[in-house]
């Protein structure tokens, strides 16, 4: 994380503030306001959220882009009922609530060497006192793509 600092002067002081986040991270907070500013216009349907997550994935690098469809297509095969959306400029599926239950960040959002499969607190993942809610992805097998549909289906049961 990147820090940078800004100074404020009053009369009588100086005071300097540290905000922490990057340029890509105030950029994805900027991305999620703006979304939510559209939401609350009014309740966007399933063609709406489909046709802005699908724009979004057109945007992505090659290497994302391949992987973000196979997901888009095995969420959308696996479990209809969730609503595709955008969250944080981010390829996302809400349930019912409107709550996201996963969501796919591509390596290049933030520089990383890998994209990720990522699942909220509304995904029904529980096993135990401990389970992974995130999964780096660098491709896709076969094995990869049932794990993935298996935990789809666990996360909307």
């Amino acid at each position: 994380m990147t820090t940078t600092t800004a100074t404020t002067k009053t009369a009588s002081t100086t005071s300097t503030t540290t905000d922490g986040f990057t340029a890509d991270e105030r950029a994805a907070m900027k991305t999620r306001a703006k979304e939510l500013r559209a939401e609350a216009k009014g309740a966007k349907d399933r063609a709406a959220g489909e046709a802005d997550l699908l724009a979004k994935i057109a945007e992505m690098p090659d290497a994302d882009r391949v992987l973000a469809q196979r997901i888009h297509s095995l969420v959308s095969e696996t479990a209809p009922e969730l609503m595709p959306k955008t969250w944080y400029g981010m390829p996302a599926y809400a349930n019912a609530e409107g709550k996201v239950v996963l969501h796919f960040k591509a390596a290049a959002k933030f520089g990383s060497r890998y994209a990720t499969l990522g699942f909220s607190d509304s995904a029904l993942l529980d096993e135990g006192t401990v389970w992974p809610t995130e999964f780096a992805i660098t491709r896709l097998t076969d094995a990869d793509e049932k794990m993935i549909t298996a935990l789809v289906t666990k996360a909307v049961a």
